[in-house]
This record gives C-alpha cells, structure tokens and sequence, in this order.
C-alpha cells in the first residue's frame, strides 16, 4: 500500500538501508519474492533474499537470515534486522542510533532500540533501562503493553522505552544465544540451514516447507532478547513509528478544523474526527463522529478508532470462512506485472492485464476456459498455438481452452490488455506451465 508521498513502507525500509551503505538480506514469504524484489530494485539498494514457506515469527525467521549471514560474510558480521512496516522521519538520527547500536554489537551484546516515548502508549511493549553503557545501557526487562495508568507512570520515570522491534548483533553471537535460550529453534533452523546446501552465493534461497513447519512459532523477544544476559537498548528519538494500524495511517494526515482527515477525495458534512481513505471514488459523511472509514476496490471497513487493531480479527474471520479476500487483492503482483480482476459471475471473469516492458507470462494452457485478449496500450506479442503474432492497440486475438499459449511484452512502454475469460471453472489454479524464464 503507497502512503500519502507515493512510497510503499518496504520501498522506504529499502531506501533506509541502501542510505546506511548495507547489503540487504530480506526475509520473505515466497509469494511476495517478485513484489519485494521490485520494491528494492526501485530504490537500487543491492541484496538477497531468503523465502519462507509460510510464516513462523521472527525468531526463526531471524535465525535462518543469521545462518546466511553467517555462510556469506562470516560469523562475527554485525546485522541490523529492520521492520518492513515501520516508518522513519528522522535518517540522520536513525544512521546515528545504528552506529552506536553497531559498538555495543561489536562487544557481543543484542542490541536492540528503545524509542523515547512522546506520550503514554498501550499499544507498545516497554523497555526498562539498566546499567548505563556509554551511549545505551543494559536492558533490566521487558514489559509487556501496560493499561494506561501504568504506561503514564513509565513515561514520566523517564527509564523506560518503547520496544521497537529493530535489532543489531553480529549474526553468530545471536545464533549462539539461541542456542542457548531456545534449542527447539536452534534445532529446526540448524535441519533447514542443512536441507538448503549448498548454495553457491545465491541471490534467492528457498527454506524447506517440512522442515520450516517444526520450528516454533515464537518471536525473537520471547525466544532469545527476554533471556540474554547480553541484551542491550539504544535510545532513538528519530520519528519513528510503527504503521500497524489505521491510526497510525490517520496520524500521517494534516487534520482539518474539525480534525477530519482523508487520504483520496472525502466531503466532510457536519462530522467530526473521522478519517476517509477513498482509492477510486468520492466518499461523503454526514453528521458522524469519531470514525474511519476504509475503502478500496478489495473491500469496505467501517471502524470505530479505538478498535483499528482489531482489523485481524476480521482477517482472522474471512480465513476461518475459506473467504478469498484474505488470500488475494483484486490487483495482484506477478513476477511479470499485474492484473486487476474488474469484474466476475459465474461463467466469466473480466480483467485488465499490465505487462513489464521485456517481460513474459510463462507458456501455459487452461483446461477449463477460453479467453479473449484486447491491447488498449503498447504491443503484445502473442503465441497462440502454433502460430506467433503481434497485437497492437484496438486488436484483439482468441485462445481456446486447452490450447497453449503466452503473452509477452517486446515493447519498452507497458503493455496493457483486457481479457475476458469464459468457462466452467475460472479459478487461478487451472494453469499448466510448460516454459517459464521466473521458475515458477
């Protein structure tokens, strides 16, 4: 999702590394290698990839990146582990925390860093600060989200932080620590690391799904940071801010006189402290109060602002109902471009197809549909059975089912085109691949 300045918080997240002049190993899900990959190449930030099957929280996930580290660079090679989802006003401050994170990493403590709070949060874990160490100190412990009173009484002691889910250590103390606090761990990611050899320096590693699926399901706090007598806090005071929730989207926008904000085109009528997000169409109010209203072509959210965070609970029921909306957005990433489902009933399936200059869907046939291919924009050149053609704007081609076929864009402008897909059964997985240049 772009926030308001056109940027995605991962193409930020990149940009912030690239800034600190570090090679980026990103940990992933493999259904989303080809969007991030895109992401990192927008900013020129250099790196690798590490693909997980399915998710296992960050423990594990942070291990395995500190097994690759390890095999690359070498063990006492100083990691920074960064969130995705976090965003970041002050890059000088932030370079500043990081060098300093980076001393106390070189003496092998786990460094992680605390945010100087602003105002009591409950929505935060805290970090009370012990013995001092030159610019951090010691962690005396970890506190879990506090209710309000006792968060207000963290923020004016002055020793606690915000836990901010960033870390820094070299990658073969942190894995030893593991080993240490959380063997069950240590031992999963030790049968992946050794399933996964060699790997000659790729650019993109795979963790095997078996495996994976035995290692804990359990954070870095709780595994290892909670544990370490080696565990140490650097303060930040750089606009950090963790975009977890709407709120956090709503606070990034200016407010008006009655504090209602909107990202997209909103009319606010006798409302007040509501905040719209409108991707494609105009959203009025009228006459409420303390509101979000969330709209976008996937589906519309209507929430009070006190339970934002409850959203999951909602992700939480559409996987439960077997709903496809918690699987797929109507626009979809693919290695080669997008596409847009504009419209579907049973028997057909309507969407707009954009695809890269230069690039290609792989050679594939459907068992169950027939399409129909129109370019708006660009040049598609097409296989179709035997025969191989070029299409330009305003021409349309026919495939039919069971016949093999590909797409690709041999133009340097993208190529743009609306298929219309007929058929018993239209779903995404009647696809047999014969050819594909993204190994799919």
């Amino acid at each position: 999702m772009k926030l308001a300045d056109g940027q995605t918080l991962i193409e930020k997240t990149y940009a912030r590394a690239k800034a600190l002049g570090s090679e980026v190993l990103t940990v992933t899900n493999r259904d989303y290698y080809f969007m991030s990959r895109d992401e990192k190449e927008r900013v020129g930030a250099s790196g690798s990839f590490l693909l997980e099957p399915f998710g296992r929280n960050t423990a594990p996930a942070i291990a395995l990146a500190a097994k690759m580290i390890e095999a690359m660079h070498g063990s006492d090679t100083v990691m920074l582990v960064l969130a995705a989802d976090h965003l970041i006003a002050d890059q000088a401050g932030f370079a500043s925390a990081v060098e300093e994170a980076s001393k106390l990493a070189a003496q092998d403590y786990l460094v992680t860093f605390g945010i100087v709070p602003t105002a009591p949060e409950t929505g935060f874990g805290y970090i009370e600060r012990g013995e001092a160490l030159g610019f951090g100190n010691k962690v005396a412990r970890f506190v879990e989200k506090p209710d309000m009173e006792t968060a207000k009484g963290y923020v004016a002691s002055g020793k606690y932080l915000w836990n901010s889910g960033m870390f820094c250590f070299k990658a073969g103390v942190f894995f030893s620590e593991l080993a240490k606090h959380a063997l069950e761990v240590t031992k999963a990611v030790d049968a992946c690391w050794a399933a996964m050899q060699p790997l000659n320096n790729a650019q993109m590693a795979e963790i095997p799904a078996e495996l994976f699926k035995t290692a804990p399901d359990i954070s870095i706090d709780y595994a290892v940071m909670e544990k370490s007598d080696k565990v140490a806090v650097v303060p930040g005071d750089f606009g950090w801010s963790d975009i977890g929730s709407w709120n956090a989207i709503r606070d990034l926008v200016e407010p008006d006189a009655g504090q209602n904000r909107a990202l997209g085109e909103a009319i606010f009528v006798d409302s007040t402290n509501t905040f719209v997000q409108s991707e494609d169409r105009l959203v009025a109010t009228v006459g409420i109060n303390d509101l979000m209203i969330i709209d976008t072509a996937d589906a519309l959210l209507v929430a009070h602002p006190d339970k934002s965070q409850d959203v999951k609970k909602v992700v939480a029921q559409l996987k439960k109902d077997g709903h496809d909306a918690f699987k797929l957005h109507r626009t979809v990433a693919r290695p080669w471009g997008t596409y847009t489902v504009l419209e579907e009933a049973p028997g057909f399936k309507i969407k707009r197809i954009e695809v890269k200059p230069g690039a290609s869907l792989s050679l594939q046939m459907h068992h169950h549909r027939s399409e129909h291919w129109v370019v708006v924009n660009g040049t598609a050149k097409i296989t179709n059975g035997d025969n191989v053609i070029l299409i330009q704007a305003n021409e349309s081609t026919y495939i039919p089912a069971g016949q093999k076929h590909r797409l690709e864009n041999p133009g340097i402008i993208p190529c743009v085109m609306i298929e219309v897909q007929c058929g018993a059964y239209l779903g995404e997985d009647d696809i047999v691949r014969f050819d594909d240049k993204y190994g799919r």
